[in-house]
Parts: C-alpha cells; sequence; structure tokens
C-alpha cells in the first residue's frame, strides 16, 4: 500500500465546557486539532498508511501532541522538531441562534517559521500516491506558504497525486498575500479539489449557486452546479477530479448537508466532465460541527485510493463521512468505513447514528 502525505499545522484546541462563551467560567478543555491533522487521523482511521508532515515544537506540550498523533496511527516520521511553540485556537461553541467563535494564536508558532528548505520532499514522496495540503499553510505567513509551494511542485515533479482542501480562512490572512492569487496557484497545481461553496468563490471569482434546503427532501438545482463547477474547471483544468460541499445552517443544531462531484477523469479532452450529485443529510441534532469539511476530504481520499473512478460510490461514501462527523465531539472523525458504509447504505436509524457520539 502506497501511503499518503499529509503537510499542515497541529493546533491545540482549547474550548469552554457546555455552552459556555469565552467570557464565562474559568476552565477549558484541550483537544489537539487543525485541518490537516484532521484529514490525517481520518484516513489513518480508515486504515490508511499516512505519513503527516509538520513542525513541532521540541517541548513538553510538542511531545505531548505527538504521542497523541501517534496513538491515532500516524507516522511522524519527516516532522521538523523546533520553533517555540504549538500553535493554538480558542473555540467558542454554537448555541440556539448565536453562531460559534474561533480566536486564533497562530503567530510566532513552529509551524508559523516553517520555510523551504527544512523539509526533504524527495524523500517524503518516496512510495507516496497522494500529497494532501492546504490553503490554511498559505495563509499563515509567507515563509509557510513557500515552503507549501515547495511539497507541491516537488510532488508534481515526481508524479504524486496532488489533493488541495482550499481551506479559506479569512482571519488568518495577514502578512500581505492576496487569498484569491495565492489559492488559485496552489489549486491550479491540483489533481483534487476540495472546498465549499465560497472557497471555490475566492479562488475564481464566480458567485456561488445557492444551497437553500431545509430537508433531505429537498432538490438540488443539478443544471445550475454542472455549469458552475464546469466553469470552475475551465479555470483549473489539470483537476480531475473537482468536489463541492454544500451546507444549510437552520440553526446552530440543525444543518443540511451535500456533496457534488466533477469528475474529468473519465472522459476525453474533447468531451464535457461529469458531474455526480448524491443524497442531502438533515443532521440533527449537530454535536459539533468543527472537522466536517476535513472529514469529507479524507474519506474523499480514502475512497478514490480504493475505488478509484467509481465516481458515485466515492462521493456517497464521503458525505455519509461527513455527515457522521458531526456526532463526534472533537475535531477528529473517529468513524470506521464499515460505520460510514452503513450510513450510507441506509442500514442504520437516525438513533443508531447519534450514538457514536
Amino acid at each position: 500500500m502506497k501511503k499518503i502525505v499529509t503537510f499542515g499545522e497541529v493546533l491545540l484546541r482549547l474550548s469552554k465546557p457546555d455552552d459556555l462563551r469565552l467570557a464565562q467560567g474559568r476552565t477549558f478543555n484541550g483537544n489537539y486539532g487543525g485541518s490537516e491533522a484532521n484529514a490525517a487521523v481520518s484516513l489513518a482511521t480508515l486504515g490508511n498508511q499516512v505519513e503527516y508532515v509538520s513542525r513541532i515544537p521540541d517541548n513538553a506540550i510538542g511531545r505531548a501532541c505527538a504521542m497523541r498523533l501517534r496513538e491515532y496511527g500516524l507516522r511522524l516520521n519527516h516532522v521538523v522538531w523546533g520553533g517555540e511553540r504549538l500553535g493554538t485556537y480558542y473555540f467558542e461553541g454554537s448555541a440556539a441562534m448565536r453562531n460559534s467563535h474561533v480566536v486564533y494564536d497562530r503567530s510566532g508558532s513552529s509551524f508559523y517559521t516553517m520555510a523551504p528548505g527544512m523539509i526533504d520532499w524527495r524523500t517524503v514522496f518516496q512510495d507516496a500516491a497522494i500529497f494532501h495540503c492546504s490553503g490554511i499553510t498559505c495563509a499563515l505567513s509567507a515563509s509557510a506558504a513557500a515552503a507549501t509551494m515547495e511539497g507541491v511542485r516537488i510532488a508534481e515533479e515526481m508524479g504524486v497525486t496532488i489533493a488541495c482542501d482550499i481551506n479559506y480562512r479569512k482571519n488568518l490572512w495577514h502578512y500581505g498575500a492576496d487569498a484569491h492569487e495565492t489559492l488559485k496557484e496552489l489549486a491550479s497545481h491540483a489533481d483534487i479539489i476540495f472546498g465549499d461553496q465560497g472557497e471555490y468563490e475566492v479562488v475564481t471569482g464566480l458567485p456561488r449557486v445557492p444551497f437553500n434546503a431545509t430537508d433531505s427532501q429537498a432538490v438540488i438545482d443539478r443544471k445550475a452546479f454542472s455549469h458552475y463547477l464546469r466553469a470552475v474547471h475551465e479555470q483549473l483544468p489539470k483537476c480531475k477530479k473537482m468536489v463541492l460541499a454544500c451546507r444549510n445552517q437552520l440553526t446552530s443544531s440543525h444543518h443540511t448537508l451535500t456533496g457534488m462531484l466533477l469528475s474529468s477523469d473519465d472522459t476525453s479532452p474533447s468531451e464535457t466532465p461529469s458531474l455526480f450529485t448524491t443524497r442531502i443529510y438533515d443532521i440533527n441534532p449537530v454535536i459539533d460541527p468543527m472537522g466536517v469539511g476535513d472529514a469529507f476530504m479524507a474519506a474523499f481520499l480514502h475512497a478514490y485510493s480504493h475505488w478509484g473512478d467509481d465516481n458515485q460510490r466515492c462521493l456517497d461514501f464521503s458525505l455519509a463521512a461527513s455527515a457522521l462527523k458531526n456526532s463526534v465531539t472533537g475535531d477528529f472523525n473517529l468513524v470506521t468505513e464499515s460505520e460510514i458504509e452503513s450510513v450510507m447504505n441506509d442500514d442504520c436509524s437516525q438513533d443508531d447514528l447519534w450514538e457514536l457520539q
């Protein structure tokens, strides 16, 4: 089995218990997370060989973090040890009509000061099938962005499939780079792209198609989404699999979720890429929405690695995994392939689904 390489910053997540605001109470719950680490743990939980590449401080907190990642089956052979501290973020959960709130504390972290030349990418990519990277690393600092693009270009040169999660975080872009230009450059090298409606809009400048489903019986405007994703593909022609996640937040604990896939792998250059759609999940209650997109991306990479161009199965599996993540507290989607397939195939009830929390 060839490995999947993931690259990004692992963070310490500090959150308030219950529904307290950040200004309330005197205690925080601590968990490790971060988009790329979330995807890596999901992939390992699904049985993949995963090499997680990052920069982690060589202190007690950094070593504790690495210990936790290894517990989930990640290989850390190419982690760069150094820097001053682990990045953190403070999370205030949503409640009723109040949205969730995140405060980042990443400036000056070990990964923030990541730079080109720190990672021996050619050694990292030996026996690698996929390189998973994220727009978040390009948002942190100029040096982290340069290190990301260094990895992308070497992966491309070595024939490794590049999977890009757009992961636009507007609160992170402080060092002067233009998010649109930087993320479009990153995405232009990708064979697989994942994002939600707003993220594709940032990359391409094309206005999103609304997703307003209020329940699982809503009808998707396939024509509008097909036209949209094909227009995106014209801007990013290297991409073979373009995955779009659509979420409608009805309340803080009631979401609808679906996904679409535009595939050009199974068409000739003169043919129009094929659009695949899937069901809508009506998720109520949402236990923890953090990492839902990461779960979608990871499940798609797992599915693609195992089932290739069975596009409908890959999309159905990925959406079911993402829906299940809403039932799991914390950043990591700790569900198995059999649990995902049970939901995908309607083999379990809604009550069974939420018992996974």
